[in-house]
């Protein structure tokens, strides 16, 4: 069996990294061979946004069986459950200790998501009854524009690639990261239902932000 652990480093005696979407390293282990087939440096780690999707789906896209780590959010989770890959969490200690504690048996996979959005950029929401999204944030500043250069925005938003304006921050957005293909599952629906509902909830703060300006622009 393939098995992934996440970690902030190469090796077996690395520390487990407790975020998924943002970890440092993923290391694909064969529980058979009983040896690392690969540590594998995240390339979703800095991502601007979609960092659990883009993730989820390098680590499905390895044919790895389970992944264990500390906690995992809703983005990730939905895309690991519709590739069938199934999730351990709270593992804490180095690799080696998660790996065996996953061969010792009597683990239960995690139903869903674990942690609320963007967990992993230290502004987590706790996570709300039926995996749905928190809603968006708009903190001044800290936003990440309309896609990140990927989505909505032609380069990272509306206003001289700040976001908007000063960086008011539209959540995250999921930009245009396509969603898992495949046999349809539950856990993809709702995936997909999830991103839908994030989608409108920042088409909705755009909307109110453009009429806030407007009427700035009236006084």
């Amino acid at each position: 069996m393939k098995i992934v652990i996440t970690a902030s480093g190469g090796e077996l005696s690395s520390a487990v990294d407790p975020r998924f979407g943002r970890c440092q390293y993923f290391i694909i282990y064969d529980t058979d061979a009983k040896q690392v087939l690969e540590a594998l440096e995240n390339p979703a780690m800095q991502a601007m946004g979609g960092a659990g999707i883009q993730a989820g789906q390098l680590i499905a896209g390895k044919g790895v069986s389970a992944v264990l780590t500390g906690n995992v959010g809703p983005n990730a989770s939905g895309v690991l459950s519709g590739a069938g890959v199934q999730v351990y969490t709270g593992f804490s200690g180095t690799v080696q200790d998660a790996i065996d504690k996953f061969l010792a048996g009597g683990l239960s996979s995690a139903s869903g998501p674990t942690v609320g959005s963007k967990a992993g950029m230290g502004g987590a929401a706790t996570p709300t009854p039926g995996g749905q999204p928190p809603t968006p944030g708009m903190g001044a500043g800290g936003g990440f524009g309309m896609g990140g250069g990927r989505g909505m925005g032609g380069g990272r938003g509306m206003g001289g690639g700040r976001g908007m304006g000063r960086g008011m921050g539209m959540g995250g957005g999921f930009g245009a990261v396509p969603p898992p293909t495949g046999a349809a599952s539950s856990g993809e629906k709702e995936f997909l239902e999830n991103q839908v509902a994030y989608l409108e909830q920042q088409l909705a703060a755009i909307k109110n932000r453009l009429t806030e300006i407007e009427g700035q622009g009236t006084d």
